[in-house]
């Protein structure tokens, strides 16, 4: 899976909202009112492009759909996170919110729970 830009990134999150969309009802949904029309139906062939979005035409028009979910792109962004900055261990990547103090001890105790009740 490749790799997106943040601007893609806010894009495809746009289309797992709405499941299926014209570029005006993307347009719609987005905060930053200086993209034009054409800067965000060339995002969204680059989505297609790269395999995150399908389409289905009606005449001239496209209708856009997320063909890569969102769970799997977030497996993916993590695994990538995880090998990159992390040095592919999971339990670093739990270390560093727990000294960033971003994770409390509750929520450690129940992410526990959560793999004992796997075993």
């Amino acid at each position: 899976m490749e790799k997106l830009t943040n601007k893609e990134e806010e894009i495809m999150r746009i289309l797992w909202d709405l499941k299926k969309a014209f570029v005006k009802e993307v347009i719609a949904e987005i905060p930053d009112e200086s993209l034009h029309y054409n800067t965000v139906s060339t995002i969204i062939r680059n989505l297609e492009d790269k395999g995150y979005v399908g389409h289905k035409a009606y005449g001239k028009t496209h209708q856009y759909f997320p063909v890569v979910s969102k769970e799997d792109y977030r497996k993916q962004f993590m695994k990538m996170a995880t090998n990159r900055f992390f040095d592919n261990s999971y339990k670093n990547v739990v270390s560093f919110f727990a000294r960033e103090e971003k994770i409390s001890a509750e929520e450690l105790r129940e992410i526990l729970e959560l793999i004992e009740k796997k075993k």
